[in-house]
């Protein structure tokens, strides 16, 4: 499958979006919720613009599934779909954690292709496609090599953390860390900046699609312990958890543990 038409535009899109958010960081970064617990900024809104106008230019009949978009029914007959959360880690952000990162993922048939997850501070662009790899610029990403549950490092939720539902596992693993973005832990798991994620709270599609690619392409395998590895453009956007990526030996051992618990 030729991609490259399609990675283009996600990495342009992301880059895009990256600078409105680096300019609205220098700023008070106001927020405001459109649910509860759920903030969202002026960033988030004008990155989501950014990104839908590129992604529209250049693939006009695709359908887009967007954390900052009204859902369509008419997207889940869609063999293509964008999947996309122009600010993924809005709490960081609001916050001044360096957490958050545009995540844009491609869902053909429900299977995740194309993944672009962007660090708009740092400018890291984590990017791959279906069958290509999965890279950090031109670097390839392989997942950990770790073998051992105890000796992992893990990267998980810092709200999750914060509201004491990982306690029972804390101490399955070497460290925890926690970060913000769902998309980013997942990318640095494809880069082998840690051993695993996971985590006990749903995610929606937008949050993980992208990451799920990466981490698929850098060799490892992204799964939940009710349905296992992800089909995309589901009529319920949640994923139920617990929810764990990593190398696939890290992933099933974890997956034994949490079943004998």
């Amino acid at each position: 499958m030729d991609l490259e038409r399609e990675v283009a535009a996600a990495r342009a899109a992301a880059l895009a979006a990256g600078q409105i958010i680096a300019r609205h960081a220098t700023g008070a970064r106001k927020s405001w919720d459109k649910a509860e617990d759920n903030p969202v900024t002026q960033a988030d809104l004008e990155a989501n613009r950014a990104i839908l106008a590129v992604l529209r230019a250049s693939f006009p009949d695709d359908a887009i599934l967007s954390e900052e978009t009204r859902d369509s029914p008419e997207r889940r007959h869609a063999e293509r779909l964008w999947v996309v959360d122009p600010l993924d880690g809005t709490k960081e952000f609001v916050q001044g954690v360096p957490e958050f990162a545009v995540s844009i993922g491609l869902a053909i048939r429900g299977e995740p292709v194309v993944g672009v997850v962007l660090q708009p501070l740092t400018g890291e662009l984590f990017w791959g496609a279906s069958g290509g790899g999965a890279w950090l610029g031109d670097t390839r990403l392989r997942v950990s090599t770790a073998r051992a549950l105890d000796a992992c490092r893990v990267l998980s939720s810092r709200t999750e953390m914060g509201r004491g539902q990982l306690e029972r596992q804390l101490g399955w693993f070497r460290e925890v860390v926690p970060v913000g973005s769902a998309a980013l832990k997942l990318a640095l798991v494809a880069a082998s900046r840690a051993d695993l994620w996971f985590s006990v709270a749903p995610k929606s599609e937008w949050d993980v699609c992208a990451g799920d690619l990466l981490v698929r392409e850098a060799g490892g395998a992204f799964v939940t312990l009710a349905a296992g590895p992800r089909r995309y453009n589901r009529d319920d956007v949640l994923l139920k958890p617990p929810m764990v990526a990593g190398p696939a030996s890290l992933v099933e051992a974890f997956l034994e543990r949490w079943r004998a618990c």
